[in-house]
């Protein structure tokens, strides 16, 4: 009596919802210490046995069933309601209930609304233990969520077929999935775009400087300023251009020419006149001589 499922209990995917556990690990949970002691007449308390849970997992050692399939399978037993289940869900400070009503919502659940509850655990990285045949060890809440939504067998039970997302996205009956890490990776994206943008600006804004640096550099260096780029000399302060080009005149005969240049002694500052002469021979006398 006490291994019936509750009277007025619905059928899941058509069959006795115990059924969904197999038969030989459902018998091996039957004949266990734990299930008789403490789930023989469990009802409202299960909240508490469930708070006291340290692992999740199926079977270990000699096919000995955990604490966890006996639980998940009085919940199978008993049936709660949606509205008690997701108020498991909601307990982030008790991990291993979580996991429990996880489980049991992938078990029973239609396929739209496994995906929209349990999608939102991903976000929980929390860490659980897991225990098999080989002992226990450590895994995370999201990885034990994203296994009850693509694997088909956990913790040692074969999990019932669910429709994959595309197919319910195609159809209209759940909206595409948001990713947390699609959205993290545009706004880095975002962010690198804007750094290299900025790197460009300043790098532009550097070469710039340092050619119009070398070019001013480069004028001094052949003695010209950087205002005066049309090619001339600049003359010095207080003194005349003297032009050493000969000039022929008119008439084809050397001239003899006399000027003057002032220049400022460097020592005294004292003007210095000093006149260069230039004799010539004209054509003319040449011819006389």
């Amino acid at each position: 009596m006490a291994n019936t499922t509750v009277r007025g209990a619905q059928a899941i995917h058509g069959q006795n919802p115990q059924s969904l556990v197999e038969s030989v690990i459902r018998n091996r949970i039957y004949e266990s210490p734990y299930w008789k002691e403490h789930c023989f007449a469990l009802t409202g308390d299960l909240i508490d046995k469930a708070i006291e849970l340290k692992a999740i997992g199926g079977v270990y050692g000699n096919q000995k069933p955990t604490e966890f399939l006996c639980l998940l399978l009085k919940l199978l037993q008993i049936q709660p309601e949606k509205e008690i289940l997701l108020e498991y869900l909601q307990a982030d400070e008790f991990k291993y209930l979580r996991a429990l009503s996880a489980m049991y919502i992938r078990m029973t659940f239609r396929a739209a609304d496994v995906y929209e509850i349990l999608e939102p655990l991903l976000k929980d990285y929390r860490k659980i233990r897991y225990r098999d045949m080989s002992g226990y060890t450590l895994t995370f809440m999201d990885e034990f969520v994203d296994q009850l939504l693509k694997e088909e067998r956990v913790c040692d039970i074969i999990l019932p077929r669910i429709t994959k997302r595309e197919i319910l996205e195609d159809t209209g009956e759940i909206g595409p999935r948001k990713s947390r890490l699609l959205d993290a990776m545009e706004g880095k994206d975002g962010s690198e775009r804007d750094r290299s943008r900025s790197r460009s600006r300043s790098s532009d804004r550097s070469g710039a400087r340092s050619r119009s640096r070398s070019r001013g550099g480069d004028d001094e260096g052949r003695g010209r300023s950087p205002e005066t780029r049309s090619g001339s000399y600049a003359s010095a302060p207080g003194s005349r251009y003297v032009s050493r080009s000969p000039s022929r005149s008119p008439s084809g005969s050397r001239y003899r020419s006399r000027s003057r240049s002032i220049s400022l002694d460097r020592a005294n500052g004292s003007p210095n006149t000093f006149r260069s002469r230039s004799r010539s021979i004209s054509p003319d006398r040449m011819d006389q001589s």
